[in-house]
């Protein structure tokens, strides 16, 4: 398959709400501009971790090893739900431009870490490379040097796709800034995590 399928299929992967598109706005819209970007850099920083471990063999050992993988599922699982319970218990009431002592707004580096750790610690990210990647590798070319192409390709897609998410919370900044928005949106996106988390949870390598 072409450069460009794969383009057109990881552009599908890339825009599909899940755990990162819930990220990445509760971050923008609750922490402002720079942590959402933080947050969206940490996440592509994820992804690319897991594409070149997939391109060098080293996320074969998740499909091969069980021990390995439950590790790994579980650390993620516990880790969404440790976020969840946190924004469901202790909701923020005020957008991270009013300087209120109710406010915990994540800095940069806070979403940078929050976004790395969602995507490193889900296993099921690793095996989706070496399942995905494969099928658009063509015959006679570097294996290695192309899936880290592909990789790169759709770290940078990516980003994109996530600037974006965080460039269009800007507009309505005056309708999110409203502190019960604030509180309901934190409460949503944890019920989103501990969604994901027990989604992990319950997952096998298959």
């Amino acid at each position: 398959m072409s450069l460009a399928a794969f383009t057109a299929s990881a552009a599908i992967f890339t825009m599909s709400p899940g755990l990162d598109t819930a990220t990445v706005l509760r971050t923008s819209t609750t922490s402002g501009t720079k942590s959402g970007l933080s947050a969206s850099l940490g996440i592509t920083g994820g992804l690319l971790v897991w594409g070149i471990g997939a391109a060098f063999g080293l996320t074969a050992l998740l499909a091969a090893s069980t021990l390995a993988f439950n590790i790994v599922k579980w650390a993620g699982a516990a880790y969404l739900f440790y976020l969840g319970i946190g924004m469901l218990l202790r909701p923020r009431t005020a957008f991270s431009g009013e300087p209120t002592k109710a406010t915990r707004r994540l800095s940069p580096a806070a979403g940078f870490r929050q976004g790395f750790m969602s995507n490193i610690l889900n296993p099921k990210v690793g095996i989706f490379y070496i399942t995905f990647l494969p099928q658009f590798i063509p015959h006679g070319v570097n294996v290695i040097l192309f899936s880290l192409l592909l990789a790169g390709l759709q770290a940078v897609m990516s980003m994109s796709w996530l600037s974006l998410l965080v460039a269009l919370t800007v507009p309505f900044s005056h309708i999110l800034s409203r502190p019960a928005v604030v509180r309901r949106l934190d409460r949503l996106t944890g019920c989103i995590f501990m969604g994901f988390g027990l989604k992990l949870a319950l997952t096998d390598r298959h």
